[in-house]
């Protein structure tokens, strides 16, 4: 099984030469905010990944979580890497400094979010909802409910889950029936059951806030009839120490085709005890504080999981002897050459690392304008949410997207090594594979894309996202390169201005299709940018590599973008000519 190590290389260069992050920081008034710490903190959360939870990925994928007298058991060494985690602060990275958190900036924490979903990401799930709850109950909750709850879930003490999804409300949310009847006190008994929920229960913290979406016994019928609590595992005293157990159980733990060690739970809540988080009837767009950043998060989920196969199968690659290379002996002491001077097998190793680097490029850029978002005011501010809005859909989609290509060629370059448990490959295959599922299907991301995020708006959040690449574009000093990402970036503006008097129809049926339009064309800009900066980086023999790599993208990947251009410009007659009758056969 290979071992992980962090790209720190690769995040230097990022953060130094491309992002120009001490700028940055001055730019929007982030004191005490540099280049050093953040390569620090880099360093920090590279170590902890490297050495605490990357041993653990496959025991917990072989051991799996236990159920037994109503509570949940994680497998071996989970519960003490957490103690570890909070104890070292890194839960607190991001939190409110009002409630003890450090206010670090996105672009030093999504690096290390990304070294932990690399590392483990059955671990990483129950930190990174937590960390989503905060985001919520900062934003929406009363100054009460955060001066009992949110120093404790911030500092790591106590876990947050999200409960959604129940046995027949998934997407369509209009279904929920849970119940929240008003209690004299101010609270509410929630009744209800809810499925899929990430780590429901565990034994990593003494109490568990969950977030869940309820109806009043007056709420308007649909999705502007539900409203979101705050139901503790265990009840709060009010002076902050933990109480009685409420009423809130797990009825079974899924058995799951991958993210074994993580448990995923059906809760079960009898007349617990609640509170409202914002106003009645408004729970969705609360809740959208949380699922929008766990969707981003879900993104660096693919992206985690697409480097660590790439470096699991390039360790193999080149330690794996097998036949001679077709271009010459290239091993001439050795029996057989290493695979890797194979002409397939760098071209899945290339497409494997462009895809991963080109991803990584654009979640480094989504954390910028989540530092704008965070530290900003005005109309930058304002600006950054609407390219944190456009850009979401595409990250989480396409990221995920990636990592299950990624990973299968992982297998494919292993051979049938990577079809057999021990060698750790197929265990990606299976962890990353519901990243196309949760937080909303991909294909849900792509409807929200061109129906919310494009047409709805008649292309303003479009524009403002295409002046960000501009000013990408424009930075280019290379004339070649800049020609090249001009060209790029006209072309998807076009396209996408195409679209804004389409029908629903035709935009859903090309939804998917223009999410990786997007992204392909998106990402080969980026990659143009990064080759601009790449010559007059210190690193030059990491700059040789990364050059290469940039170049394959633009040769061979970037003309996948035309394909999915191709089949916009059908449009949806051909999709739904087929007939229901169609898909049967005699």
């Amino acid at each position: 099984m290979a071992t992980y190590k962090a790209p720190l290389v690769d995040f230097a260069f990022l953060l130094n030469d491309w992002l120009n992050i001490d700028a940055h920081y001055q730019n929007i008034n982030a004191e005490g905010m540099d280049s050093e710490l953040a390569l620090e903190v880099l360093a920090q959360g590279a170590k902890f990944a490297e050495s605490e939870i990357a041993p653990l990925n496959q025991i917990g994928d072989e051991q799996g979580c236990r159920l037994h007298n109503g509570a949940v058991t994680t497998p071996d060494g989970f519960a003490a890497a957490y103690q570890t985690y909070i104890e070292n602060g890194w839960n607190a990275m991001l939190g409110n400094p009002d409630f003890e958190g450090q206010d670090l900036p996105y672009s030093m924490a999504v690096p290390v979010h990304e070294m932990l979903n690399s590392a483990n990401l059955s671990w990483r799930l129950t930190t990174m909802l937590t960390e989503s709850a905060v985001l919520a109950i900062n934003k929406h909750g009363s100054e009460e409910l955060k001066r009992r709850y949110l120093a404790k879930i911030i500092s790591g003490e106590w876990t947050g889950t999200m409960n959604l999804t129940e046995p027949h409300a998934g997407t369509d949310l209009s279904l929920l029936s849970t119940k929240a009847v008003p209690q004299n006190d101010g609270s509410y008994a929630i009744t209800g059951n809810k499925i899929f929920i990430t780590a429901g229960d565990h034994d990593w913290s003494e109490n568990i806030i969950h977030l869940v979406l309820a109806r009043l016994p007056d709420a308007p019928k649909g999705v502007k009839g539900i409203s979101l609590f705050l139901v503790p595992k265990i009840n709060v005293n009010d002076d902050g120490t933990l109480g009685s157990p409420n009423a809130v159980s797990v009825g079974s733990i899924e058995k799951k085709m991958g993210l074994k060690a993580s448990p995923t739970c059906v809760m079960n809540y009898d007349e617990a005890q609640g509170f409202l988080i914002g106003k009645e009837h408004s729970g969705l767009a609360c809740m959208f504080t949380m699922m929008n950043d766990a969707r981003f998060q879900v993104g660096l989920q693919g992206l985690g999981i697409g480097e660590a196969s790439y470096q699991g199968a390039l360790e193999y690659a080149v330690e794996r002897l097998q036949s001679r290379a077709p271009q010459g002996i290239q091993a001439p002491d050795k029996k057989a050459d290493p695979i890797i001077f194979q002409p397939d097998v760098r071209r899945m190793l290339l497409t494997q690392r462009s895809l991963t680097e080109g991803c990584r490029a654009l979640s480094m850029l989504y954390a910028k304008f989540m530092d704008i978002e965070k530290y900003a005011t005005g109309e930058a501010k304002t600006n950054a949410e609407v390219v944190i809005a456009y850009l979401t859909p595409i990250c989480k989609a396409f990221f995920t997207d990636m990592a299950t290509e990624v990973s299968n060629y992982g297998i494919q370059i292993y051979g049938g090594h990577g079809y057999i448990r021990e060698w750790g490959m197929e265990q990606y295959v299976r962890d990353t594979r519901i990243a196309q599922l949760y937080e909303g299907t991909n294909g849900i991301q792509a409807a929200d894309l061109i129906g919310r995020k494009l047409t709805r708006s008649n292309g303003a959040m479009m524009n403002i996202t295409h002046n960000v690449f501009n000013e990408i574009v424009n930075d280019i000093a290379d004339s070649d390169y800049q020609a090249h990402a001009l060209g790029l970036l006209t072309q998807w503006h076009t396209v996408s201005e195409s679209l804004l008097d389409k029908s629903p129809e035709y935009c859903a049926a090309i939804a998917c299709d223009y999410l990786n339009y997007c992204a392909y064309n998106l990402i080969g800009i980026l990659w143009l940018s990064m080759l601009d900066k790449l010559p007059d980086t210190e690193n030059q023999a990491y700059a040789k590599g990364k050059i290469k790599t940039g170049q394959f993208y633009i040769a061979y990947i970037l003309p996948r973008a035309q394909q999915h251009l191709h089949a916009i410009e059908q449009g949806a007659d051909t999709v739904n000519a087929t007939h229901l009758a169609d898909f049967v056969f005699a």
